[in-house]
């Protein structure tokens, strides 16, 4: 009897040790082997070339780059009796959003084509326009030319200054979704003579090139143009102040305003979009350089800056490139209060007071970051007959500073 039952157990328990390795075996296969990958191992950035050879690669971000990897999650068991899978696409790991590699194999590559040109830009007006607008735009973003055509863009005498406008673009990143593109931005080219198209793709890294590209542009097709404001497309700018501003000033001499920042260390986080590792930039501290959301600068420094920024090696972050191009030419930008490029904070200490007002925009000369309708607004609100400065509002509270309590030890 005993010896029955001893038989009895060692086959229950050699029948358990069989069930639960089939089981770990099923299990072993649904998960995919991906997800082993992801936790052990991050995956290797490589470089690749763009398909369309018309459009060369140049510094894209891995997530363009990276194939995406297609993770299948453990099946539910009403889910294999219907055998159905489902998948779900993550975004594939890397250090940063941002091609080291690739960037480091095409740093040298800063020279492309000029697909839409405006050689007569500069030389509609006898002598020059007093002052070129150059806004940074990308193909898709035409309601954000549109306003800006329309408001503080507009071409033609301000103050008795000449002025004329130019848009800077690439080629789009997705050119799927825009499959019309080409053709829609040269009868936007047609329409308006404002469009400026290179051959690069047009990401966040490759501003920098954008900026030696017009550089060139400016230094070869408007030369005898006074100043230039280059900015983006989503800022609000007083042309007026500009003028005014600009008209005590020799073109023929150095000039770089805007908001300048000094003493900027670079980002070592690999997760920020700033994120620049040592092996690229290893001084503790960037060269002192503008904002980019506007600048101003004379003719006189856009020849010089021109030809420097062709000695200086390629950086992924353009404002502190042309802060390193300044460096090389020695020449000191100019803080300007009235350039507000991170856009008009709100102090906690003063609730009463609306930073969305004519009045105290009438002050400034460039606001980053506002919206086409802001914009639009904005504009109207300034120029408006009926717009009054000088009376002074009521507030319910007017604010005043709280003194500090006295502590007593």
């Amino acid at each position: 009897m005993r010896v029955r039952l001893k038989r009895d157990a060692i086959c229950t328990l050699f029948l358990l040790v069989v069930l639960c390795s089939l089981l770990y075996f099923q299990l072993e296969h649904l998960v995919p082997v991906g997800n082993k990958e992801l936790t052990q191992k991050k995956p290797s950035i490589t470089s690749k070339t763009f398909s369309d050879s018309r459009a060369p690669w140049r510094l894209m971000p891995a997530e363009a780059t990276e194939p995406r990897l297609q993770v299948t999650p453990v099946l539910r068991q009403r889910e294999v009796a219907n055998k159905r899978v489902q998948t779900t696409t993550l975004s594939p790991l890397s250090d940063s959003a941002f091609n080291f590699k690739g960037y480091l194999l095409n740093k040298d590559n800063r020279n492309f084509d000029l697909l839409i040109n405006q050689p007569k830009k500069c030389r509609r007006t006898p002598g020059g326009p007093f002052l070129l607008i150059a806004i940074k735009s990308v193909v898709e973003d035409f309601d954000r030319r549109e306003i800006v055509r329309k408001t503080w863009g507009r071409e033609g005498l301000v103050n008795g200054e000449q002025i004329q406008r130019v848009f800077l673009l690439g080629t789009p990143k997705n050119r799927t979704v825009l499959a019309t593109w080409e053709t829609l931005i040269h009868q936007e080219s047609q329409m308006y003579r404002d469009i400026l198209l290179w051959d690069f793709m047009d990401t966040f890294f490759n501003l920098t090139l954008k900026e030696i590209h017009f550089l060139n542009w400016a230094a070869e097709f408007c030369h005898n143009v006074k100043f230039i404001f280059k900015g983006d497309a989503d800022v609000f700018v007083n042309v007026e102040n500009i003028i005014d501003f600009l008209e005590r000033h020799d073109p023929t001499e150095d000039l770089f305003v805007g908001d300048i920042i000094y003493n900027a260390r670079p980002i070592r986080v690999r997760k920020s979009k700033y994120y620049i590792p040592e092996t690229m930039y290893g001084l503790s501290i960037y060269p002192a350089y503008a904002g980019g959301g506007g600048f101003l600068l004379s003719s006189h420094t856009m020849r010089k800056l021109s030809r420097a920024c062709k000695e200086v090696e390629l950086f992924p972050i353009d404002d502190v490139f042309l802060g390193m191009c300044l460096q090389r030419i020695n020449l000191k930008p100019i803080l300007h209060e009235g350039f507000k490029t991170f856009g008009i904070v709100k102090p906690s200490a003063a609730p009463h007071l609306q930073t969305f007002d004519p009045c105290f925009y009438k002050d400034l000369m460039v606001v980053h970051s506002l919206k086409v309708a802001e914009i639009w607004l904005m504009w109207n609100l300034l120029h408006s007959p009926r717009l009054s400065c000088t009376q002074k509002k009521q507030v319910k509270k007017p604010f005043q500073w709280k003194k500090k309590a006295q502590t007593t030890m």
